[in-house]
């Protein structure tokens, strides 16, 4: 592979000049000819030039560029509806081969773009790289676009252009994910290898674009992660030859583990499904023996007393309470997100999906794109993500929790937070009885040497046990505070350690704010009525503001 970064021969960004999409601009900048008029959106002085003084609007100006491609690029659909109406050619091309339709892509103008496909321009038109409108809208990120193209014009959304580099070859390249999630979604075909033998995760590496990769490896295959360029480099390699060690950690270790982030073998089974759920039933039921046998049925402590033994077998209880938790965390559905049926008689429903969507509502869709699966090919609920181990998408998803072999969302969360509380209360209760019998044993029994002798020789049993449930009551009671303190503000783990990701948890000022947080009284009472909190209604307004 070339050493080189890729350019982008799209002229059209090269010759902006002091060009502004805002048409306000024409009032304090020279407007003396079709070009510029083209380029600022004024249609008055267009008109004049065109009717009264016999300019025309088909001729190129010296770099050899037409006004209807000024008039696309900045996204004035009248100005080239007019143009058209007299006499300018939608597949004009300038000195590059690109059309009108290629400048609309550079920044994404769909209106220009509707006027331009509806006159006869042509969507699959290449310039002199190959490049068609595809392209262009993925090298620039328009993702948009991209889907507008695609969806109501049939743009071929894999189609190679002379390097043999799909649209998805620039979009990881460049990093954006919103366009390798749409491409994705679109089935876009992640093995195509160029004239140097790189496929996109290649090129998603060699820039170090960590979330592209993930995405990718989500997405893909393992014949992705064993591909070699004509050099010689897996994408792994590649990485780590261009210095980015991350991104070259995480392709390695997918694939020695079959081509997912999550892998390894734990006993004879998978540990992807498995998970650590035995261990942790063997855990709980040895310590609950262990906690009767050795502390409150020892023969050589003292008898119990009737509230430490009231005490003790409210902990044995709530230890049975937290294996059925357990059981009922692990096993129930977390919230997948269900597929459509495609049954529907509603011919609403027979055209593309993407083009059906409200971009204003933030109940289905928030102009994230992130919604898009491209694993599931389902668009799924705005606080929804796919889980690459249960490779299902789970509504309000929190995380995936290996202790209990499962994702924990939505359907099982309380459930889950049942089982951490539980486990709170049963290490709590059993350490206060264990150290109120060690204490008393030791101060009734006369020892000739120190407590800490004493309690390890008489009482070995107990004083592990207690060493093992001090441990647990650290880790559950942690968690505990930690999902504790998320109920109440109605936010998931997931959002908070990726809240710079999406873009719903951001005020139009870029700062964090959660919409769905309906203050601590409602959110807990929500939670903890109804086993889950609604995302139907928003506490915060302006959610459509940040997000579009």
């Amino acid at each position: 592979m070339a050493s080189s970064e890729i350019e982008i021969v799209a002229d059209t960004q090269n010759n902006q000049n002091s060009l502004t999409t805002n048409g306000s601009a024409a009032n304090v900048v020279e407007i003396n000819d079709v070009f510029a008029a083209s380029a600022y959106g004024d249609l008055e002085k267009l008109k004049k030039f065109v009717g009264k003084d016999g300019c025309s609007v088909s001729v190129p100006d010296g770099n050899g560029y037409y006004p209807l491609q000024w008039a696309a690029l900045n996204n004035f659909p009248e100005v080239s509806q007019y143009i058209i109406q007299h006499g300018g050619n939608v597949n004009a091309v300038d000195n590059a081969q690109q059309t009108a339709l290629h400048w609309a892509a550079v920044r994404g103008a769909i209106a220009a773009a509707d006027v331009l496909l509806q006159n006869g321009a042509r969507v699959e038109a290449a310039d002199i790289n190959g490049y068609r409108a595809v392209h262009v809208a993925a090298q620039y990120g328009q993702t948009g676009f991209l889907n507008h193209i695609m969806a109501k014009y049939g743009a071929d959304f894999d189609t190679p252009d002379n390097e043999g580099r799909s649209p998805l070859h620039w979009a990881a390249y460049k990093g954006f994910v919103d366009t390798i999630r749409l491409l994705l979604f679109r089935d876009a075909y992640q093995g195509r290898q160029d004239r140097e033998g790189c496929t996109p995760l290649h090129w998603a590496a060699l820039r170090g674009n960590v979330e592209a990769c993930t995405i990718l490896l989500h997405a893909g295959t393992k014949q992705e992660l064993v591909v070699k360029d004509k050099a010689g480099f897996t994408p792994a390699e590649l990485a780590y030859d261009k210095g980015h060690r991350n991104v070259g950690f995480i392709l390695s270790k997918a694939q020695r583990g079959g081509g997912k982030l999550c892998g390894g073998k734990f006993l004879l089974g998978n540990l992807e499904t498995v998970g650590y759920a035995p261990i942790l039933v063997l855990i709980i039921i040895v310590q609950a023996i262990l906690f009767v046998n050795s502390v409150l049925l020892a023969p050589n402590f003292r008898k119990v007393t009737a509230v430490v033994g009231l005490w003790g077998w409210a902990a044995v209880s709530f230890a049975v309470g937290a294996l059925l938790m357990l059981h009922r965390s692990g096993s129930k559905d977390p919230g997948y997100v269900k597929k459509s049926s495609g049954k529907s008689d509603d011919p609403a429903d027979t055209e593309d999906p993407l083009l059906n969507i409200d971009l204003n509502s933030s109940s289905i869709w928030t102009g994230n794109w992130s919604q898009l699966c491209p694993t599931c090919k389902i668009i799924r609920p705005v606080r929804s993500k796919h889980c690459p181990t249960c490779k299902r998408c789970v509504e309000q998803f929190d995380h995936h929790c290996p202790w209990i072999s499962n994702c924990v969302g939505k359907r099982n969360k309380w459930d889950f937070f049942m089982l951490v509380c539980m486990g709170t209360m049963t290490s709590l209760i059993s350490t206060v009885v264990t150290v109120q019998r060690i204490w008393t044993d030791v101060h009734a029994s006369p020892t000739s040497g120190s407590w800490f002798h004493h309690v390890v020789t008489k009482h070995p049993g107990a004083a592990g046990f207690l060493v093992m449930d001090t441990i647990i009551l650290i880790c559950v009671l942690t968690l505990t505070i930690s999902q504790s303190s998320q109920i109440a503000r109605n936010i998931t783990t997931n959002e908070l350690a990726n809240r710079a990701r999406y873009g719903y948890l951001r005020n139009p000022d870029g700062k964090f704010r959660n919409p769905y947080n309906h203050g601590c009284r409602k959110n807990c009472s929500d939670f903890f009525v109804n086993g889950y909190t609604e995302d139907d209604e928003i506490a915060w307004p302006t959610l459509q503001q940040a997000t579009n």
